[in-house]
């Protein structure tokens, strides 16, 4: 570990004539290593007076670098009162055989610097990008996952997160969730062949893959469906994640908040939620570039390398907007939430392929060519294009439905229940509305 700071701190006071950072004043560089609160604070403030796609790289980078610089001081503090193998944290006066009290209560102080550690760099990660940094960050965090022990049992059990606890309740909650009945299903085939899939995307219609996941050590031997496996993955709970609150991001009540992985688990996951208004859903994020070592648990679909029909094909009720830019690499964000999370009837700018790793979830889709019947919002407050969301809420009663949007009733649609290890692609432009049926863990590949 004293070999690994050490380098990470001569990295960033290193740069290269081409570094970015440069661009920043020289007074405030020279703040780096050993002054960096103020970095943090100044850069901080950088990053809220610009849109995130418009601050100055230097900026990203100087509360990136300033942040890993402030991990490193307090994983040198906190090592102090450990024993010197880093191998593991074992607290000093644990090893001198003091009493038990005395023990436990140094074990809880000893693991707030940790906690501490995983908060700035994951702030640096969620709030700058990382700025280059993703490799640095993530060797700390390992290396930190590495000296650290698991939570206690007694603590775990308590909340009920214990090791014991093999799987979410899927097969319960869905007994008990509102199933709807398919009466307009979504064509479905096993494993197709990549021409096979290549020649359905010419029909510019959506397709139920079945069997494409059973490769995925997420599945089986690395599986989602452990909360413990992902405790420990998200270094005993304490990675930070972004959360939507609220039943779907169109309601007035919904909002965001940061909060420990272990907490989301604890408020969300693991106890009943009356209040649809509450539920907490870690909604199409990055997940797998903060936590590598995740996307090692699954793959993206060959079907994602594929050559997309002509965009002719899909340019139903999206002519209007620019084309995105093309895509190297698909675009991965994870989708992880309880029973009753729902993404509104909306539609998206690239081709999809949604995976469904935990749970199931219940999706209806629309074609573009029922745009007109699916009210599409506007402009809204500040200038925001609210145009790819419905306003309407594709389950609501059908009478206020009838009585609000009274053309949505004759728009056709298709439907399924995603179930554990499907996909389902879903064309370019075409609307989708999604429920999870029970707790849910899925990952959507987007590609051009």
């Amino acid at each position: 570990m004293q070999q690994l700071l050490k380098q990470t701190i001569s990295a960033i006071v290193a740069h290269e004539d081409s570094d970015p950072i440069l661009d920043c004043p020289a007074s405030v560089l020279a703040l780096l290593p050993d002054h960096p609160d103020p970095l943090i604070a100044l850069a901080h403030s950088k990053l809220h007076t610009f849109p995130f796609d418009s601050v100055p790289v230097c900026w990203r980078r100087v509360y990136t670098d300033a942040s890993i610089a402030k991990a490193v001081a307090l994983i040198e503090h906190g090592l102090a009162d450990f024993d010197g193998d880093d191998t593991c944290l074992q607290h000093k006066d644990r090893k001198r055989g003091r009493g038990a009290d005395k023990n436990l209560a140094n074990e809880k102080s000893g693991e707030a610097w940790v906690d501490e550690v995983v908060q700035v760099l994951d702030m640096a990660v969620i709030m700058a990008g990382a700025a280059g940094r993703e490799g640095m960050i993530d060797d700390l965090l390992s290396a930190l996952h590495d000296l650290t022990p698991p939570k206690a049992s007694s603590q775990m059990k308590r909340q009920r997160l214990d090791q014991d606890c093999d799987s979410f309740p899927v097969g319960q909650q869905m007994q008990s969730s509102k199933v709807p009945k398919i009466q307009y299903p979504i064509q479905s085939a096993t494993a197709p062949s990549m021409q096979v899939f290549e020649t359905h995307m010419k029909t510019a219609q959506p397709l139920c893959i079945k069997e494409a996941l059973t490769h995925w050590p997420a599945m089986h031997e690395r599986p989602w469906s452990s909360p413990a496996y992902l405790l420990d993955k998200t270094l005993g709970g304490r990675r930070l994640i972004p959360v939507e609150i609220g039943r779907n991001y169109t309601d007035a009540d919904w909002g965001q908040s940061i909060i420990t992985f272990r907490e989301f688990m604890q408020r969300y996951m693991t106890s009943d939620i009356a209040d649809p208004t509450k539920v907490g859903y870690l909604a199409q994020h990055d997940l797998f570039s903060q936590i590598p070592s995740l996307r090692k648990d699954i793959a993206i679909p060959d079907y994602c390398y594929t050559s997309p029909p002509s965009s002719d094909l899909f340019s139903w009720g999206t002519a209007r907007k620019p084309p995105p830019p093309q895509l190297e690499e698909p675009l991965l964000n994870a989708w992880f939430g309880p029973t009753g999370t729902v993404s509104p009837l909306h539609t998206d700018p690239y081709h999809n392929i949604l995976c469904q790793v935990v749970g199931k979830k219940y999706i209806r889709l629309y074609s573009p060519d029922q745009t007109d019947k699916l009210y599409p919002k506007g402009i809204e407050g500040g200038g925001v294009d609210m145009s790819n969301t419905s306003e309407v809420d594709a389950e609501a009663a059908p009478e206020k439905l009838d009585a609000d949007y009274p053309l949505f009733r004759h728009a056709e649609y298709v439907e399924t229940v995603l179930a554990e290890g499907e996909c389902l692609y879903i064309p370019v432009g075409w609307w989708h509305y999604v429920r999870s049926l029970s707790v849910s863990f899925s990952v959507s590949f987007w590609w051009n």
